[in-house]
């Protein structure tokens, strides 16, 4: 047997054999928890549903999973995007976060939605229509400004 064949035949074995090895998941897309941002703040539907179109599946507990991410090893790649998102955001943890991270969380978003940086590019690739529209960073923009926290000091207020 050629050396080329054997290899071709080693790679494609350990190619099937990690597909057994999968990533954990997040709780069904459908779920929203007491932690929500949505349970924290009234939150207009049109803003919390382009959080949930656009954000959710990497920042909160609440990803829907398309086909591919069955195929290893982009599911390993992805799970990895995810619980790195949720480390720097999660919608569903929000009412956790101290005040002053609040006002951080809402600083970063209102930034990341207006320079465009969030979601990532790789994302993107997969998830054209997940990319934020300048009416709608208005939108989540106008939201935060509605908010009673004071983003300079980091002070959160009673909200109704």
């Amino acid at each position: 047997m050629k050396r080329s064949r054997k290899i071709g035949l080693i790679i494609l074995g350990i190619l099937v054999l990690i597909q057994f090895i999968r990533p954990s998941k997040n709780i069904s897309p459908q779920v929203i928890t007491e932690n929500d941002i949505s349970k924290t703040y009234t939150i207009r539907e049109d803003v919390h549903q382009i959080f949930i179109k656009k954000c959710y599946d990497c920042h909160s507990n609440n990803t829907v999973y398309p086909w591919y991410l069955n195929v290893q090893p982009i599911g390993w790649w992805m799970a990895y995007h995810i619980r790195e998102g949720k480390e720097e955001l999660n919608f569903s943890e929000f009412k956790t976060y101290s005040a002053k991270r609040v006002a951080h969380k809402l600083d970063e978003i209102s930034d990341a939605v207006t320079e465009g940086w969030m979601p990532l590019n790789t994302y993107l690739w997969m998830h054209a229509n997940a990319k934020i529209q300048p009416e709608e960073a208005d939108a989540i923009n106008a939201w935060i400004k509605t908010l009673p926290v004071d983003l300079k000091k980091g002070e959160q207020h009673e909200h109704d």
